[in-house]
């Protein structure tokens, strides 16, 4: 299997384009390191299956690992960790304790990923800038996070968490496919998930509000 992934890689790295423009390198990193710091590994998998698939976008060594038969196990090995912790009171906190190195330095991984491959930026910048933007959105999470299990009773969590990953996706997806849609789709992401962690916060959501328990009379 690994070798006919190979020979098909090889056979692609002929169909190779030039380096794009910075305006898709841009929205394009900053995409993947955003969701990074919301999640680590759903970017990862979009940006090694994209890799794979793709005969227009092809990652240089080493990133190229990621989307080996290895890398995307790996993946798939640790996405479900997150995913479920994630949504789980309490637990979501010391996931994202233990995430605090892990997903700035995913978002400093596929900055420099996209960087190697679309353009001419230097990958060390890309990976300054990918780092920074994913653990300023790692720290804006737990933070929010901590005042949502307060105010909710931990009713909250896994609402915000469904949020957040379905942003990811949109925001990862779009990052490989049209990042310049990311222009505006990265601004519309972040305030819904604003406007989400501030009514949970406050006690305002309607599905929280359902499944809390009525009080007794």
């Amino acid at each position: 299997m690994e070798s006919v992934y190979l020979r098909d890689r090889c056979g692609r790295q002929g169909m190779r384009h030039g380096k794009g423009p910075l305006i898709t390198t841009m929205p394009a990193g900053a995409g993947y390191s955003i969701s990074s710091g919301l999640n680590a590994y759903l970017p990862l998998l979009i940006l090694a299956l994209t890799d794979r698939v793709s005969t227009s976008f092809n990652l240089d060594t080493p990133y190229n690992w990621i989307s080996t038969n290895v890398g995307i196990f790996v993946v798939l090995l640790l996405l479900p960790v997150e995913l479920i912790g994630d949504k789980i009171p309490r637990l979501d906190h010391f996931n994202d304790l233990a995430h605090t190195a892990i997903r700035p330095l995913t978002g400093a991984f596929c900055f420099m990923a996209v960087a190697s491959e679309r353009s001419d930026v230097n990958v060390w910048i890309a990976g300054v800038l990918g780092l920074a933007i994913a653990a300023c959105f790692h720290t804006w999470k737990m933070r929010w996070r901590i005042r949502i299990a307060q105010a909710s009773s931990g009713l909250g969590t896994p609402f915000a968490s469904l949020q957040e990953d379905g942003v990811v996706i949109v925001v990862s997806i779009l990052a490989a496919a049209a990042p310049i849609a990311n222009v505006v789709v990265i601004p519309l992401g972040v305030a819904l998930i604003r406007r989400s962690y501030l009514r949970l916060a406050t006690g305002k959501s309607r599905l929280v509000r359902a499944f809390q328990p009525k009080p007794r009379t």
